[in-house]
């Protein structure tokens, strides 16, 4: 459980972060929470040879919030600023829920927002909320400044569109459109801190009828290498009044698009019916939701 030998760096700015990038090339890795990261060093799973600890980065900290246009929240901000941020419940629902299942107390206390996407578990929290919710990644090197959707940014298991040098600096979420809701849940096999089995986010948009399905994103997470956009669900909801009876044939259709495998934690199976009983409970809640706002 000993670590191997490596050099350690901690930036003050971004400038110098970008340039330690830069400099150290595939060798480096980026130390924010450091959850997943010192887990994997101390398996030999991964051996760095320098950490670059972006915790003192002033830049990547924060979250930032402006009436009309949306939030940024800086990549080094902590699951728990984001459990614990009445802007993000009021504004981003989804991502507050996601952000309260995500480990324990102690984890969530350390662990940062661009970890967990960069990580890029198939089976991480923030991810689905985070594409359901429209959000933008921020990626900067020495080189200059490149924006991305979540999806795109995510490639699949442990895979990232990150370049060498490049670091992930935050996220922009849009301001929620009217009459809007987001909904997220997980399914384990117990109440405890374990990696889902499979979780999801949905985000809802009502027309001014507030029963006529405007916009809708469904996002699926642990039944594929990365969260998996819904193509089916918007199709058979968008345009149309939202009534119970169309549930079952979302919740088939969701259930049809997901891609699991069976795993120590659940057969492919089980994933597929939990993805059914999600998307009819997240739907009815988010529209519920949405007619109150």
């Amino acid at each position: 459980m000993f670590l191997d030998h490596f050099e350690y760096y901690a930036p003050a700015t971004a400038a110098e972060a970008f340039a330690l990038a830069g400099r150290l090339g595939e060798g480096a890795r980026v130390l924010a929470g450091g959850t997943d990261l010192l887990l994997m060093m101390k398996d030999k799973l991964i051996k760095p040879c320098y950490l670059v600890d972006i915790n003192g980065v002033k830049e990547f900290q924060g979250i930032n919030y402006e009436a009309g246009k949306g939030a940024v929240i800086g990549a080094a901000v902590r699951i728990s600023e984001i459990e614990h941020s009445p802007l993000i419940r009021d504004k981003y629902y989804a991502l507050w829920q996601a952000a309260g299942e995500l480990g324990s107390v102690q984890v969530r206390s350390m662990a940062t927002i661009g970890g967990n996407s960069c990580h890029a578990s198939p089976a991480a929290e923030t991810p689905p909320p985070l594409a359901a919710l429209g959000a933008t990644v921020v990626i900067a090197g020495a080189a200059g400044k490149r924006e991305l959707s979540l999806e795109d940014f995510i490639l699949g298991n442990r895979q990232t569109a990150l370049k060498e040098g490049e670091l992930l600096t935050g996220f922009i979420l849009p301001e929620p459109a009217p009459r809007s809701a987001s909904r997220y849940a997980y399914i384990g096999l117990r109440d405890a801190m374990e990696i889902d089995a499979v979780n999801m986010a949905v985000n809802l948009v009502l027309d001014e009828d507030r029963l006529t399905v405007k916009n809708l994103k469904l996002v699926m997470g642990s039944v594929a290498p990365r969260p998996l956009i819904s193509a089916a669900v918007p199709k058979l909801l968008t345009g149309r009044k939202f009534e119970p009876m169309l549930l079952e044939q979302v919740a088939a259709a969701a259930a049809g698009e997901a891609k699991p495998i069976s795993d120590i934690r659940a057969s492919a199976e089980y994933r597929r019916e939990m993805v059914a009983v999600l998307a009819r409970r997240l739907l009815q809640e988010a529209f519920d939701a949405a007619r109150e706002v």
